[in-house]
C-alpha cells in the first residue's frame, strides 16, 4: 500500500512539473478608451473589478504556476469577454444599458466581485455602502 502511494505522488508530481511547461496566454491588450465614470465608481472597479474586467490585469505571482494559472486566465479571458471597463465608450448604448442591468443584478446579489477573487484579493472586499454606490451609478442610464 504505501508503495503504491509513493508512485502515485510521484506521478502526481511529475505531472505538475510538467504542467510548468504548458504555455498560458496572460496580456494586457493595449486598446483602451477611458470610461467616463464618477471617481468613487472608478477607484471601486479599479479596486474589486479591473483585473478580470478590463485590459489592466495585474497578474499576480500565482497566475505564473500550473494548473492555477490556467484557472486565472480562463477567469480573465472570460471576464473581459463578458464586460470589459477599458472597452466601455466603445459598447453601444443598447450594449451598456444591458450591462448596466447585469452589473446591477452582480453586485446586488453579491456575486460579484466572485468569492473565491476575494478570498486572496480582500482589498477587493466590497462593503454594503461601496455595494449601493456602484448600484446607484448603475441605475442612473
Amino acid at each position: 500500500m504505501k508503495k503504491w502511494l509513493k508512485w502515485a505522488g510521484l506521478a502526481v508530481a511529475i505531472m505538475l512539473g510538467a504542467l510548468q511547461f504548458v504555455p498560458v496566454t496572460r496580456v494586457n491588450p493595449t486598446e483602451r478608451s477611458e470610461a467616463a465614470l464618477p471617481p468613487e465608481v472608478q477607484g471601486l472597479l479599479q479596486r474589486a473589478c479591473f483585473d478580470c474586467h478590463s485590459n489592466e490585469t495585474r497578474w499576480p505571482w500565482y497566475s505564473y504556476i500550473a494548473p492555477v494559472s490556467f484557472l486565472i486566465a480562463h477567469d480573465v479571458r472570460d471576464g473581459r469577454r463578458e464586460l470589459n471597463f477599458s472597452l466601455w465608450n466603445q459598447y453601444n448604448d443598447r450594449r451598456k444599458a444591458r450591462k448596466f442591468k447585469e452589473i446591477v443584478e452582480q453586485v446586488e446579489k453579491k456575486k460579484m466581485p466572485q468569492w473565491y477573487y476575494v478570498l486572496v484579493h480582500p482589498e477587493a472586499k466590497l462593503s454594503d455602502a461601496e455595494r449601493e454606490i456602484i448600484m446607484n451609478w448603475a441605475k442612473q442610464p
